[in-house]
């Protein structure tokens, strides 16, 4: 097999050390193992280590989060390949470090490794924020919930009457329980808005048996919401400075049905701007996990389900999709109804959602926003098929019908 790489290296990242080898088959030739340490230091000595043997090509695995400070430090003086563990798995037994890295190193010299997706810094630290993001909006869900599951213990039907008990009106009435307030007809008049026509129900509701345990347990909760949602605030304002370059990439993704900011922002981060990336849409589609997997064995396909691929980015697009769908006379709601029928809500979601990801792709590489093809794109499309389906049916029913083309 040819080698296109003579002077590479293998590392096997851990939390606490690297095992290197150096594969060099050009003179002078070189094989050589070392363990160094994760810390900075340690780091500078691999690169040193490296360079005095010539080494171009360095490749590691996606270990958790364990090569970001190696491939950081590594980024601009070697060409590096990242790889999905799945993808180099070696055979079984005799397995140590040292294999590992020389299996690595091997597969490098010969072009086996495909290399994973690594954005430049600037859209990793976007990535950070939007995902930290979602992290937190997670917690403040929790707490609402373990909210509720207080009230529920004392016998208070708060959230059978306000869909939202973190809300204006519930927050208010929260405080005041707190603060040892017991009358309901006092905390109904906390009420604010639209929940004011909802007083009777709220006083029915608020009649229960809270008692300090409940308070303490209350109090607790809405002071941690008070934080995150503190937290929440200032990670929004440094994700909108993060932005300021790429805001552009961002608002045409905006003109698509189902994105808001908050998913437009999200996108940009998982996938960047720079879509020469990925050399096609399918590409993408297969990055992200939106299509179906290949699992064949005798001539029977024993599984289509698509892969988990990135499960950031598919969360995302799933809950734009549904809100895509809403969207009346809308292409992605006609494809949604399509498939439906046929194929049932989840799978007819999940193929939106790609056609979301195809279009994203399309817009941010030609830079354009998105035309909507409208919901009679498919009967367009497939007007003869149509055609035949209804003429087989009146068939079907006892009938006969002879077509006679419309004149224009």
């Amino acid at each position: 097999m040819e080698v296109l790489y003579p002077r590479c290296a293998g590392l096997d990242v851990h939390k606490d050390s690297v095992v290197a080898r150096i594969r060099c088959v050009s003179q002078p030739l070189q094989d050589e193992v070392r363990t160094f340490a994760t810390t900075t230091s340690a780091l500078v000595e691999l690169i040193e280590w490296l360079s005095a043997h010539g080494v171009t090509h360095v490749a590691m695995e996606a270990t958790g989060v364990y090569w970001k400070p190696v491939w950081h430090l590594l980024e601009g003086d070697f060409e590096l390949v990242l790889a999905n563990a799945q993808h180099i798995r070696n055979v079984p037994g005799r397995k140590t470090d040292v294999s590992d890295a020389g299996w690595i190193a091997d597969l490098l010299a010969h072009g086996l490794i495909r290399s994973s997706f690594v954005p430049p810094a600037p859209i990793q630290e976007l990535r950070d924020l939007t995902r930290t993001r979602k992290q937190l909006v997670r917690e403040i869900s929790e707490h609402s919930a373990r909210i509720q599951k207080v009230l529920e213990d004392a016998n208070l039907k708060l959230g059978s009457v306000l869909s939202n008990v973190l809300g204006s009106s519930g927050r208010a009435i929260l405080q005041a329980l707190v603060s040892g307030e017991t009358d309901p007809e006092k905390l109904a008049d906390l009420a604010q808005g639209v929940a004011r026509k909802k007083r009777p129900a709220l006083v029915e509701a608020l009649r229960g048996g809270i008692r300090p345990h409940h308070r303490g347990l209350l109090k607790v909760h809405l002071d941690l919401v008070a934080a995150l949602q503190q937290g929440l605030t200032e990670l929004d304002d440094t994700v909108g400075k993060a932005l300021a370059s790429i805001h552009e990439s961002a608002r045409l993704l905006i003109t698509m049905p189902g994105v808001s900011d908050v998913t437009a922002h999200v996108i940009v981060a998982e996938i960047g701007v720079d879509m020469t990336r990925f050399s096609t849409d399918a590409h993408l589609r297969s990055w992200a996990g939106f299509c179906p997997r290949n699992d064949e064995s005798a001539g029977k396909r024993r599984s289509t389900r698509v892969r988990k691929g990135a499960p950031w980015l598919k969360t995302t697009l799933g809950t734009a999709a549904w809100a895509a769908v809403r969207v009346k006379d809308s292409y992605l709601q006609g494809q949604f109804h399509r498939l439906r029928s046929r194929r049932g809500a989840k799978k007819a979601i999940v193929a939106v959602a790609a056609s979301m990801l195809t279009a994203a792709y399309h817009m941010l590489k030609n830079r354009v926003e998105y035309k909507d093809l409208g919901a009679g794109h498919f009967a367009r499309r497939d007007r003869h098929k149509i055609i035949q389906h209804l003429v087989r049916r009146i068939n079907d029913l006892g009938c006969e019908v002879q077509l006679t083309p419309q004149a224009a």
